[in-house]
């Protein structure tokens, strides 16, 4: 486990959320799954009756408002998505001259945080990008955001899953305070809705795209009116087979279909919710206490955005009957799981309303396991 009680004076001076202009609702998914359900099973009918194959089952807003919380979710592309015939969302490929759609993404949420922290370009010297996919291996897309913004220094993309923005910015506090970069974009752009699998009802209305990004940097350089104090952050790892994804480019020389079964997002539902609230709920409650806190003592949790019923049993461990949803804010019903992003957004949406001296933690948890979290305190600067 790997915790980290640095020297007061780095901060999160701003941070930007780009939401997609599309928005699909529960019910619009629930319509285009059945319809393909149905098609599927009748034109299947014989091996169905046959035991060959399984019919596929139908869903229902109810049931997915129930098991998630989760009512709509953001997209950068509807269309496709509600077509029966194709189930998936429609992006035409872009030119290698051209922008790619995730750099285009991240690029519009940095120049938002860049604009809060009162920033410039040439006052950043690192970008990283963290996100649960990646539109392609080389370039980075961090380097090709960097390009667009015109920043003078380096800049690299990471991948832990679900945890990758606060394994991001805590790489980023690590460049601050180590000195190999005064200021630090951190972007979070999650391009999640081409590895749905639409036809799938227990996973076709999970994820939501979006994007999200940060700055880190040192408080003696903080143009902002007020920043969060980074108090110290903690990561931990455990490897588990329960939330996977084997999509690779090694399927080419396994002769197997890379989007075939078992190739996109799937996870074990129950064991993830019986391993990772504990697990996230001990580790929230060790960091403050390690840094001379109980978790009374912290005004709000911006917590992962997964799962309606993870986030409460987690804050209900932290809190008691002092668990609400003031104290530990849920945009999930709205977003949808935006995988890292969840819980950057709701600090974004959710933290201007606090005075100077509270106190908050960001904590993200996924496939891996991993867990990954900073405890922040709000100054004046």
């Amino acid at each position: 486990m790997s915790e980290y009680k640095m020297p007061r004076g780095i901060v999160i001076s701003g941070t930007g959320l780009w939401t997609p202009p599309d928005a699909i609702s529960n019910e619009e998914l629930v319509q285009a799954l059945n319809s393909y359900a149905e098609k599927y099973n009748r034109e299947n009918a014989d091996a169905i009756e046959s035991g060959e194959l399984q019919a596929k089952p139908f869903s229902s807003a109810e049931f997915i408002e129930k098991a998630s919380g989760i009512k709509s979710r953001f997209v950068v592309s509807k269309e496709g998505i509600l077509d029966p015939e194709r189930m998936r969302p429609y992006l035409p490929e872009r030119a290698d001259e051209e922008l790619c759609l995730q750099a285009e993404m991240g690029l519009k949420a940095a120049k938002l945080a860049l604009e809060k922290a009162n920033k410039k370009p040439e006052d950043i010297d690192a970008v990283i990008v963290g996100a649960s996919y990646l539109q392609r291996s080389y370039p980075a897309i961090a380097i090709e955001i960097q390009g667009a913004l015109g920043i003078d220094g380096f800049a690299f993309d990471m991948e832990v899953a679900c945890s990758s923005a606060t394994f991001s910015l805590q790489r980023a506090v690590d460049a601050v305070s180590s000195g190999s970069a005064k200021a630090v974009l951190v972007i979070n752009p999650e391009l999640a809705s081409p590895q749905v699998d639409y036809t799938d009802r227990d996973s076709h209305f999970i994820f939501g795209d979006v994007a999200v990004a940060s700055v880190v940097e040192r408080k003696e350089n903080c143009n902002a009116d007020s920043a969060w104090e980074i108090l110290g952050t903690k990561a931990k790892t455990v490897f588990s087979n329960n939330i996977r994804s084997n999509f690779s480019y090694t399927a080419r020389a396994a002769d197997v279909d890379p989007f075939g079964e078992g190739k996109l997002f799937r996870q074990n539902g129950r064991k993830v919710f019986k391993e990772v609230c504990p697990m996230a709920a001990e580790h929230l409650e060790s960091q403050v206490q390690e840094l001379g806190m109980t978790p009374a003592n912290i005004d709000r949790w911006w917590l992962h955005q997964a799962n309606i019923n993870m986030n409460q049993l987690i804050a209900k461990k932290l809190m008691g009957d002092d668990a609400s949803i003031e104290r530990a804010p849920i945009v999930l019903d709205r977003y949808a799981n935006t995988a890292c992003a969840g819980s950057v957004i709701a600090f974004n949406l959710h933290s201007d309303d606090l005075p100077v001296g509270s106190k908050g933690v960001i904590c993200s948890f996924g496939a891996g396991y991993s867990i990954g979290s900073l405890a922040l305190e709000k100054v004046a600067v």
